[in-house]
């Protein structure tokens, strides 16, 4: 796989979108689960929900349609939008489709619901971090994203943005369409937008660093 300017190689990388390498693998379904955990955190802290979830209720709100068919179409617009930026599908983003859905699931019945304010924005700010982390470490698996961050990484590709500057200005942008639609706008919302690029960057920094110095 060619070296890419956004993701750092590690030790699970794998070597092309389709390659069953069993570290690769490994680190990416664990990630995704961390994932649903994280989106799991999010709901439950009743703060707001994310960016993109504003705009498919802000879509729903001004068509007949549902919020998960608005979502539905969302991720297929996005999708066509990855044909200039000639990002192509791999294991991964079939499998972010379903286990990211079960793990939130799963986690929403086991994790009880805060009770404070407190609690609830401890909840919100660790949902953020824990989606930033997983979204690290599945990403530098190189198999493939989800519609929206291969958007992101496309982006990164072609502008040499960083990719906590590119991931803020898609979710503030979406974040912005939603609500002048409709979608209601919570402080995790804003927390979210603002916050998830730059939690990804830090870590993905932090692997540049370690596997540039292990790789000298």
């Amino acid at each position: 796989m060619k070296t890419s300017r956004v993701l750092p190689p590690t030790p699970w990388t794998a070597n092309h979108l389709w390659h069953l390498k069993p570290r690769a693998i490994g680190i990416l379904c664990l990630a995704l689960i961390l994932f649903g955990l994280g989106e799991a955190l999010l709901i439950l802290a009743n703060l707001g929900a994310t960016p993109w979830s504003v705009l498919a209720q802000g879509i729903s709100r001004q068509t007949s349609l549902s919020i998960a068919l608005a979502t539905l179409w969302i991720s297929v617009i996005v999708f066509l939008l990855w044909l200039p930026l000639k990002l192509r599908p791999g294991l991964a983003t079939i499998i972010n489709i379903f286990l990211v859905a079960f793990a939130f699931g799963i986690f929403l019945r086991l994790i009880s619901p805060p009770i404070t304010m407190t609690s609830r924005i401890f909840y919100c700010l660790l949902g953020i971090l824990t989606i930033g982390i997983a979204s690290a470490f599945y990403l530098t698996c190189r198999l493939g994203t989800g519609p929206r961050d291969g958007l992101m990484i496309g982006i990164c590709e072609k502008t040499n943005w960083q990719i906590g500057i590119v991931r803020s200005l898609l979710e503030i942008t979406v974040c912005l369409l939603g609500w002048l639609m409709g979608g209601v706008v919570g402080i995790g919302t804003l927390l979210f937008a603002f916050g998830i690029g730059w939690v990804v960057q830090i870590i993905l920094s932090v692997f540049f660093r370690l596997w540039r110095v292990s790789n000298e």
